[in-house]
């Protein structure tokens, strides 16, 4: 009997149709951070035209980003039922039709719930595709493919940005955003179809002969040599214990890795999506304030690159916590420096390469935290509940806002997620092991 067709996967050097999957993924995972930063980069525009309060613009800030969590949890469970391509591609279908629904609002509640329909979507895909890249890579490769994925949001975000501050300039519409969103995100649909195979990890699960014709097809397109036939996937004490997380939903290492998330994400979202709006309350064009974005994502994708490199020569749980606890320490500076731009924008382009930073490592680090048989399911909830302290952080910012409290005690509170975050993932360890040993 031969081995697990996965094996081959896992152990073999990498062919270039696997660079490929990778490749799309990431420009997904780019666009999709376009698509989620497209509100920040509308935001003074929208608050100038509509006269949106703090509060408010905080709750549409945040709408995508509840929707980012019910996305993640119910595409890691299609993910896990129906394949990982097939929830990758309902997920763009969503995201496409979301990014056009906002382009069409009439007002605050119509954009709001736009933007919870279009966060369904990219939740979805962001699972979908964190699941897939580390399914299609080899062993050696994993963290760096993960963390280059990661990368690719910020370079979506910063890119964005760019155009953004250009369509701002020009035509001053931010509707327009929104349009070049949607075309972007739908015209990936069509090389996601023709080119990206499924995990042969999810089909190697199926106990058919379509299933057996389907991996063998997608060893082939790997350049691997096809298998007659293969061992199960995990021995049966590992196979029930997956069973038994499965019944109960989650775990005691998912839900602390979840609050990991929500903390992170909290301290992460609120500066993400307050800064241009507070550029402009300082007095700068809403180009002007894209472009602070810009840096600041630009700064994350090296942030990510760097973590790559390093996940190769340090422990990753080690480098995860570094750089969460630092990238919480510079949101809290970046707050006591309000009413200067040059070194509000020095401190959110660290802020943003040590928490995107983070980031990236912490998807690796999901990725290996469960079998495959349960791993979209949990990097689902994890990523899924986790998002809520993502739509947290804007909506309590603006609601502190509304309040007169300044930015300085407000980047104090939330900056503190990240340094919490650090904590959760230093215990995570433990779990792991005890986890293990059980």
């Amino acid at each position: 009997m031969e081995r697990d067709p996965s094996v081959a996967i896992a152990s073999e050097p990498m062919n270039y149709r696997q660079v490929l999957a990778v490749g799309l993924i990431v420009l997904c995972i780019a666009v999709d951070g376009f698509d989620v930063f497209a509100i920040a980069f509308a935001a003074p525009v929208i608050a100038h035209y509509w006269n949106v309060v703090p509060a408010s613009l905080g709750l549409v800030l945040s709408m995508e980003l509840v929707g980012m969590g019910f996305g993640a949890y119910v595409g890691g469970a299609l993910a896990d039922r129906a394949g990982r391509r097939t929830a990758l591609l309902c997920s763009l279908g969503i995201t496409a039709s979301g990014m056009w629904l906002c382009s069409i609002a009439s007002g605050v509640t119509s954009l709001a719930g736009a933007r919870l329909y279009t966060g369904l979507g990219i939740g979805g895909l962001l699972v979908a595709g964190s699941t897939l890249v580390s399914e299609c890579t080899n062993e050696r490769s994993r963290n760096m493919a993960v963390a280059i994925m990661v990368a690719g949001y910020p370079m979506g975000a910063a890119i964005g940005g760019l155009i953004s501050a250009g369509l701002l300039a020009s035509s001053g519409r931010w509707q327009a955003i929104f349009e070049v969103g949607a075309v972007a995100t739908g015209a990936l649909f069509i090389p996601i179809f023709f080119l990206l195979p499924e995990s042969v990890a999810f089909l190697s699960r199926q106990r058919s002969l379509s299933a057996h014709t389907r991996i063998n097809r997608v060893l082939v397109v790997y350049g691997k040599a096809p298998v007659a036939c293969w061992q199960a996937e995990a021995p049966a004490q590992t196979v029930e214990r997956s069973e038994k997380l499965l019944a109960s939903g989650i775990s005691t290492l998912s839900a602390v890795l979840m609050i990991a998330f929500f903390f992170h994400m909290m301290t992460f979202y609120f500066f993400m999506k307050w800064i241009p709006k507070l550029v402009v309350d300082m007095g700068h064009a809403p180009a002007t304030a894209s472009m602070v974005v810009v840096w600041a994502n630009l700064a994350g994708a090296a942030g990510s690159l760097l973590m790559s490199f390093l996940s190769h020569r340090r422990s990753l749980r080690q480098l995860v916590i570094g750089a969460m606890a630092t990238g919480g320490t510079a949101v809290i500076l970046l707050g006591q420096h309000q009413n200067n731009l040059v070194a509000l924008s020095m401190f959110a382009a660290l802020a943003g390469f040590f928490t995107v930073g983070g980031t990236a490592g912490f998807y690796a680090l999901l990725t290996r935290s469960f079998s495959t048989r349960v791993r979209a399911v949990n990097t689902g909830f994890v990523l899924g509940l986790g998002r809520s302290g993502a739509a947290a952080g804007p909506v309590a910012a603006g609601i502190l806002f509304t309040f007169g409290w300044p930015l300085g005690i407000v980047a104090a509170m939330l900056g503190t997620g990240s340094l919490l975050a650090a904590a959760f993932v230093s215990r995570s360890a433990g779990v792991k092991q005890q986890a293990d040993l059980g």
